[in-house]
């Protein structure tokens, strides 16, 4: 039962404890935490002003927009991180102006990216179910609800309602779970109903925010609170939240004796993070989506007129007036509205939609975007990779947030496989190297446009694209933006104002509906395969379970997604210590690998060179492939490749012994880098075909699964710079400059 002093045994649970831990890096691992300790060090997800303000007055919405500034400032400053608020209508607007009540919106300030969107159907049911778990009691009914997402551990939102923020929705790694984190004005609404998690302490002088609290000052302590929970907690006319360090059925045991009072040794209970005593409530109007729509139409009109405009703009040019147009489709909100203001643009000219199948892809997403262009009547070209992903990731492991090996073999080999035009076959005439090549981009030209649905909100990585960029993976496209500047809720609010149908899995709490196991997605949404595609999830942990069993590694390191980085994150090896899971992997022989002899070494007739040896490759493979680097000679009978550069010599040997020189140790070093990424480029091809379509001359092939390299080759480097091989080099081969001794 609840209580004031009664004597009951603490029994706190430990992992509840952990997971609050805001800086578990610098937590001393030689001597676990005390409960208060852990629970001091909760993370801070809101503001908290310094001691020396002063508390804001009653009603001052706009102190919790002043939240949005508490994060560590990001690698890109968007300027337009807000949006505006009509009060008296009690809606969100993208303009300042509300088209219901024509008055002015206050500005809400958002934190960064400042991607917000409606809350979908499931996101709510986890919020109201968070809230009546934790407080007994949801407030927030039928009323409009937004997400801001924002860093953290994983799936972070800002909930935002009424024009201003309630709390913070998280689903933590720790436990798998969902998490809520109510914001000062969000405890102090829940206080006027919620039942539990509550704690009153005695009206006092003393300053409170921020500040750890004795047992002496609680006079009442809800059993139903658990060590690390957020609680709400009142003192006379002040109102807020605070976090606790207990378990409530242990608080009696925590009581002060006069002795430690006196002393100064009093025992940490709760830290109140904010309390003042202004008053805070709901808004009265409860407006739905149509109200929200109406009030936002004329902005949205607008959107959409600038966006057509940059459609035709781009597409009517006269270099591009008689090219092909393709529209790539993903099945998603963005590319969804894409789609919708082409059909507008383009009236009278004639475009297609493109649909990468990786075959990875949901099945919801396959089938929504067959049924959506029959609908629209929009022709649809659909290529697929069909199971090239599984062919190639038992050679290259599972894809990572820093080894996208898979966009390549599943969606770029793919890219170029687009009727574009007149042009050229490449090949012997038997069927090896077969290619079409465009005339435009056999001169190295854009040979068609793409209008893609990429916008600068959706993560700082894409903040700086520019309303049109050529492909460097496929040259021959060039991309439009025309939704660039768009947020998430300018997506959502044109999908609705439009009445377009959209995929399913935006209901089911999916922000992205990619490949359903890429490791860009959230652990949150990973979780929801399991739940809506079992047989899916299943297949892919028992591939993710082997994997980390032959490298040594336990199988909560495939639980709790640790397998999404090559090198993890600060934040990830803190949850790792956190949970004493180990990611050390051991080491794993390969058929293939590069050994450093002795460094770089000056030789006898002048200039560097560098040994190795290597396992794995045979130089009549190696001389129908590594003239990419420069004239070569090939001595079958000497059993010798001879290679000559601009910059040196590379010797391979039938031993596997390889040796390259040049006149400094600097071109050494390049060069035999250079080699190396060939080299594994050659042992580590999947037959993907991306450097067949690169290659601006014809001169790649692919020959019974292996690259091949003719005498036409000039040395432009297009084929490496599109090889994922290459491109990840630094991690399929780690260490190589400490071998290198540099």
């Amino acid at each position: 039962m609840n209580q004031k002093k009664e004597k009951h045994h603490q029994s706190p649970s430990s992992q509840k404890q952990r997971r609050n831990s805001p800086d578990r890096g610098s937590q001393d691992r030689k001597s676990p935490q005390t409960i208060g300790e852990v629970a001091e060090n909760r993370p801070r997800r809101f503001k908290e002003k310094a001691p020396a303000k002063k508390n804001p007055g009653p009603g001052k919405r706009q102190e919790m927009v002043d939240f949005s500034k508490k994060k560590s400032s990001p690698r890109f400053e968007y300027e337009d991180n807000f949006i505006f608020w009509c009060k008296k209508c009690n809606l969100p607007l993208i303009g300042e102006e509300c088209g219901i009540c024509g008055g002015k919106g206050e500005i809400l300030h958002l934190s960064q990216p400042a991607d917000v969107r409606f809350c979908s159907p499931y996101e709510r049911e986890v919020l109201a179910g968070q809230l009546i778990s934790s407080f007994g009691y949801d407030p927030l009914g039928e009323r409009l609800v937004l997400l801001n997402k924002i860093p953290g551990e994983d799936k972070t939102d800002e909930v935002i309602i009424d024009g201003f923020i309630f709390g913070v929705l998280s689903f933590e790694l720790s436990r798998m779970d969902y998490l809520f984190e109510p914001s000062l004005q969000g405890a102090k609404i829940l206080l006027k109903h919620a039942e539990g998690k509550r704690v009153e302490l005695k009206k006092t002088n003393r300053h409170l925010n921020g500040k750890n609290v004795p047992a002496e000052l609680i006079d009442f302590f809800a059993d139903d609170i658990k060590a690390g929970d957020f609680v709400l907690v009142t003192s006379g006319s002040l109102r807020g939240y605070g976090v606790s360090y207990i378990d409530g059925t242990g608080f009696a045991n925590h009581e002060e004796t006069s002795e430690s009072a006196q002393s100064g040794n009093e025992t940490k209970i709760l830290r109140v993070r904010k309390v003042d005593s202004s008053d805070a409530s709901l808004h009265p109007e409860t407006p739905d989506l149509k109200k929200c729509i109406d009030a936002n139409k004329k902005h949205l009109q607008t959107l959409g007129k600038n966006a057509i405009n940059t459609i035709r703009g781009i597409v009517s040019r006269n270099e591009y007036k008689n090219l092909p147009v393709y529209v790539s489709f993903s099945g998603g909100k963005d590319s969804l509205v894409v789609l919708d203001l082409t059909k507008a643009a383009l009236k009278q000219r004639e475009f297609k939609a493109f649909f990468l199948n990786t075959g990875i892809e949901f099945p919801e997403t396959v089938e929504f975007a067959r049924t959506f262009c029959r609908e629209m009547k929009v022709p649809l070209e659909e290529m697929s990779s069909g199971s090239a992903f599984w062919e190639q990731v038992g050679k290259f492991g599972p894809p990572a947030k820093d080894f996208r090996w898979c966009c390549k073999v599943c969606k770029l080999a793919s890219a170029g496989d687009l009727d574009i035009g007149k042009g050229t076959k490449t090949g012997d005439g038997n069927g090896n190297g077969n290619r079409f090549i465009p005339e435009k981009e056999a001169a190295n030209e854009v040979a068609y446009l793409t209008i893609d649905g990429k916008r600068k909100h959706e993560s700082f990585s894409r903040a700086r694209i520019a309303a049109s960029e050529t492909n460097p993976f496929v040259p021959a496209q060039l991309n439009i933006f025309p939704i660039r500047d768009w947020r998430a809720l300018e997506v959502w609010l044109y999908i609705h104002w439009r009445g377009l149908s959209y995929n399913p899995l935006y209901d089911l709490g999916f922000e992205r509906v990619g490949c359903w196991l890429c490791p860009s997605a959230l652990a949150a949404e990973y979780a929801r395969v399991k739940e809506l595609h079992p047989e899916m999830h299943a297949r892919w942990n028992a591939f993710l379970l082997e994997w980390a069993k032959t490298r040594g590694l336990p199988e909560e390191f495939v639980d709790h997604g640790f397998w999404r980085w090559k090198e993890l994150p600060p934040k990830m090896l803190r949850l790792a210590d956190e949970l004493k899971i180990s990611v050390l992997a051991k080491e794993k022989t390969e058929d293939f690998g590069i050994e450093v002899v002795s460094g770089i070494s000056p030789c006898k007739a002048g200039g560097f060179s560098v040994e190795a040896g290597v396992k794995g490759i045979r130089e009549k493979e190696a001389a129908d492939f590594i003239n990419v680097l420069g004239e070569t000679v090939y001595a079958e009978e000497l059993g010798m490749l001879l290679v000559k550069t601009g910059t040196g010599t590379v010797k391979f040997f039938s031993n596997g012994n390889l040796l390259v020189s040049s006149e400094t140790k600097e071109k050494a070093v390049e060069l035999f880098k250079e080699t190396a990424k060939q080299f594994v480029r050659l042992s580590r091809c999947t037959g993907c075909g991306i450097c067949v379509k690169a290659c601006p001359v014809g001169a790649v092939s692919i020959k019974e699964g292996k690259p091949h390299v003719n005498e036409a080759c000039t040395g432009c480097g297009k084929c490496m710079e599109s090889c994922v091989v290459t491109r990840y080099f630094d991690k399929i081969v780690p260490g190589l400059d400490e071998k290198l001794k540099i």
